[in-house]
């Protein structure tokens, strides 16, 4: 069976982060998603979906500290069924993503980071460039993470 999902849309709220007792990172927020389409009769219509989704690990601790509501991102995980039994004792249930790739999406200003210096340096005696010739910043901030340390 294959059970995959993408979804690109800003988060509804700010990242509530905890951790596990053995020290695990676990992030939750929620995302929503829209969707434009015209009715048969030619109206213009918006439809938007709201979907919680659950972090792990470092992409957890990463997604906390560089992400915020409103902030738009590219999720990719599994759908998962949750279930419990709420304090009236009624029993609850919802579908959530368990996300295990996250890209965030937008300019490093509107995500609340500040501009980062270009990933080279010039020696001091060679020729400044242009504006022109100047290199774009990067979209995403570097973040130093072995392979080792991704729980997906």
């Amino acid at each position: 069976m294959y059970n995959k999902i993408i979804l690109v849309g800003n988060l509804t709220r700010d990242i509530e982060l905890k951790y596990t007792n053995s020290g695990m990172a676990i992030a939750k927020t929620a995302i929503a998603t829209n969707r434009r389409f015209k009715t048969q009769s030619g109206e213009q219509k918006e439809e938007v979906c709201f979907v919680d989704i659950t972090l792990f690990g470092r992409a957890a601790e990463i997604a906390n500290q560089y992400l915020g509501k409103g902030s738009k991102v590219l999720v990719e995980g599994r759908l998962v069924y949750e279930q419990w039994v709420d304090a009236s004792g009624n029993k609850r249930s919802k579908h959530s993503v368990a996300v295990d790739n996250l890209q965030m999406l937008g300019r490093s200003e509107e995500r609340g980071v500040a501009p980062s210096q270009p990933a080279y340096s010039a020696p001091s005696n060679a020729p400044q460039p242009t504006p022109q010739q100047q290199p774009k910043e990067p979209e995403i901030p570097e973040i130093d993470i072995d392979d080792d340390e991704i729980p997906f």
